[in-house]
C-alpha cells in the first residue's frame, strides 16, 4: 500500500505522522470513479465479476487454509479448521446470495404503482471487524460492498492487523488479476489507532461496525450513516417433545465451532424438568462435561476476572478449559463444559455471554417457564439478537417468535451455523448481524447487500387512486359518530 510522505518538521518541532486516512478515502474515491466506468460499460456482468474475484481469494482452498493459521496465530483465540470451513463457507454462501441479485441500474419495476427502483452506490464504506474474524468478516462486507459499485476501507482491531492485512492483499491481488482497482478494497496501515479508526468512520459515506460494544457506539456518533450490530448471549430452549439425540448433537456442533468465538454461540440451554435428565445424558453422549458443584464455583471466579473475561480460557479449547477450572479425571476427553445456574442478571455471570466452550444450563418446570427465563436472559444481556428453540411442536416456535424481542428464533437448528444463513434457512449469509432498536441498531436483519445501496424511485403517474370518505371513516363514524 502506498504511504504518505512524512511532513517535514520545524526546528525545534516534533515530527508528527501525517494522517493517513484523507489518502485512503481519495484513492477510494479514484478506484470507484473507474468502477462507475467499468460498470457502465460491462453491466452488472462486471460487478459480478469483482465479488466473484473477492469470494475466490479466500474461498480457494490453500487461502482458506493459509489465512485461517495465520489469523489463529495472530490472534491467539479460535480453532484453525472451524476457521477455514467458516473462511469457505460463509464466503460460498454469500457468493450464492449476491450472485442471484441484480444490483444496478434498474432492480425493480412496479408498473400498477407507477414506480421504477434504481440501485446506486453508497460511496466509500468504513467496515470496522473484529478479531474473531479477521478475514471472513472482511471478505464478507468487502463482497457487498462491491456488489453495490462502492469502495470499501477495512479497520480491523490492533490486535487482528496481522491477519487481516494479508486476507485484504489477497483481494487486491485478485482485483488486480481481472483488470480491476486495487484500492476499492484498502485497510489501515498499522499501527491501527483509535484516533484512525474514528477518522475513517468521520470521512467515509457509510460505516459497517462488527466488533466491540465501544466501536458501535463510537460509529453512531461519527456523523455518518452507520450499521452497527449487537451482543450475543444466545439462549436456546429444549422442550418436552424435542428429539433430544438430534438436539444434543447439533449443540455440540454449534457450541464447539471455532472455541465458541461467534456471537450466535449457544449461551445458555433452558431445559424442561420433564426431560432435564434425558437431555443432560444426550449432551454428555455428545462430549458435554456437566461441572460438579465444586467445579462450578471455581468456573465462576476463574472465567472473570476484574469483570472482564479471562484471556486464557475465551476461544481456546477444553484442555485450557479442564486446566484453568481444575476440573475432575471424568472432564478429561470432553468437548465443552456445562455449568448449572438457577439466577440471572450481574450478580450471576453464568447468566451472560461467555464466549468460550462454557454452556450455561437452566431447568424450567414448564414451557412457559422457559420462555420467562429466555426472556430475563436477553432482558440482562443480547436483546435482540437470537434466540433457539428444539421441539416438534411448531406453536412453541411460534409463540416464542411472538413474546421474545429478538431479531431471529431458529427452530431445531445448529445456532452457529444457522443464524448467519444457512443452505437450509432463508436467512442471508452474513457475519453481522442488526438487533434492531433493541441494542440501539438501525438494522433488523442479517447485514446484506441492500444496505450498500441507494435506490432512486422514478415515480409516474397512475389511475388515480382516492377512496371516498365514507370507504375510510365509515367505521369509525359508525361506532363512534361524527
Amino acid at each position: 500500500m502506498m504511504q504518505d510522505t512524512p511532513a517535514k518538521s520545524k526546528p525545534g518541532e516534533t515530527s508528527v505522522p501525517p494522517d493517513p486516512v484523507p489518502a485512503l478515502v481519495e484513492r477510494a474515491r479514484a478506484a470507484m470513479a473507474i468502477y462507475a466506468h467499468q460498470i457502465e460499460t460491462g453491466g452488472q456482468a462486471r460487478i459480478d465479476e469483482a465479488v466473484t474475484a473477492l469470494a475466490w481469494s479466500l474461498y480457494k482452498p490453500e487461502n482458506a487454509r493459509r489465512l485461517a493459521e495465520i489469523a489463529v496465530e495472530v490472534t491467539g483465540i479460535g480453532e484453525v479448521e472451524s476457521k477455514v470451513v467458516k473462511n469457505q463457507r460463509k464466503t460460498f454462501g454469500t457468493l450464492r446470495d449476491l450472485l442471484r441479485v441484480k444490483s444496478t441500474g434498474i432492480i425493480e419495476e412496479v408498473p400498477e404503482k407507477g414506480l421504477v427502483k434504481y440501485a446506486k452506490p453508497v460511496g466509500v464504506v468504513a467496515a470496522i471487524s473484529p478479531s474473531t474474524n479477521p478475514s471472513a468478516t472482511p471478505v464478507n462486507k468487502a463482497m457487498m460492498a462491491l456488489k453495490g459499485g462502492n469502495a470499501i476501507i477495512i479497520a480491523p482491531p490492533p490486535t487482528a492487523w496481522g491477519a487481516s492485512r494479508p486476507t485484504v492483499d489477497l483481494m487486491r491481488a485478485e482485483l488486480r488479476k481481472i483488470g480491476l482497482p486495487e484500492d476499492l478494497v484498502q485497510i489501515l496501515p498499522a499501527p491501527v489507532t483509535r484516533e484512525a479508526t474514528t477518522r475513517l468512520m468521520e470521512l467515509s459515506d457509510l460505516v459497517a461496525c462488527t466488533g466491540s460494544q465501544v466501536n458501535v457506539r463510537q460509529s453512531y456518533r461519527s456523523g455518518k450513516p452507520a450499521l452497527g450490530v449487537g451482543l450475543g448471549n444466545v439462549p436456546v430452549i429444549v422442550d418436552d417433545t424435542a428429539d433430544l439425540d438430534d438436539a444434543a448433537h447439533k449443540i455440540m456442533l454449534s457450541k464447539t465451532f471455532d472455541h465458541a468465538t461467534s456471537c450466535s454461540s449457544e449461551n445458555a440451554l433452558v431445559v424442561v424438568d420433564a426431560v432435564y435428565d434425558r437431555a443432560i445424558a444426550a449432551l454428555e453422549k455428545q462430549g458435554g462435561y456437566l461441572a460438579t458443584s465444586e467445579e462450578r464455583e471455581r468456573i465462576v471466579t476463574r472465567l472473570w476476572q476484574d469483570g472482564k473475561l479471562n484471556r486464557s480460557v475465551i476461544a481456546q479449547g477444553p484442555e485450557a478449559l479442564i486446566d484453568v477450572f481444575e476440573l475432575g479425571p471424568k472432564a478429561q476427553g470432553c468437548s465443552f463444559v456445562m455449568a448449572e445456574e438457577k439466577g440471572i442478571g450481574k450478580a450471576h455471570p453464568l447468566s451472560g455471554e461467555k464466549l468460550s466452550l462454557v454452556l450455561t444450563v437452566y431447568r424450567a418446570r414448564d414451557f412457559q417457564h422457559a420462555k420467562r427465563i429466555v426472556r430475563d436472559i436477553l432482558d440482562y444481556q443480547g436483546k435482540g439478537h437470537s434466540c433457539g428453540i428444539h421441539t416438534m411442536t411448531p406453536e412453541h416456535a411460534r409463540e416464542l417468535a411472538e413474546d421474545i424481542d429478538v431479531v431471529r428464533v431458529l427452530v431445531n437448528q445448529a445456532h452457529t451455523f444457522g443464524n448467519g444463513g444457512g443452505f437450509n434457512n432463508g436467512l442471508p449469509f452474513t457475519l453481522s448481524m442488526g438487533c434492531g432498536t433493541w441494542q440501539a441498531n438501525s438494522l433488523s436483519d442479517n447485514l446484506n447487500w441492500r444496505c450498500f445501496v441507494n435506490i432512486t424511485h422514478l415515480v409516474t403517474t397512475i389511475p388515480e387512486d382516492k377512496p371516498e370518505e365514507s370507504e375510510l371513516f365509515g367505521g369509525y363514524w359508525a361506532k363512534f359518530g361524527k
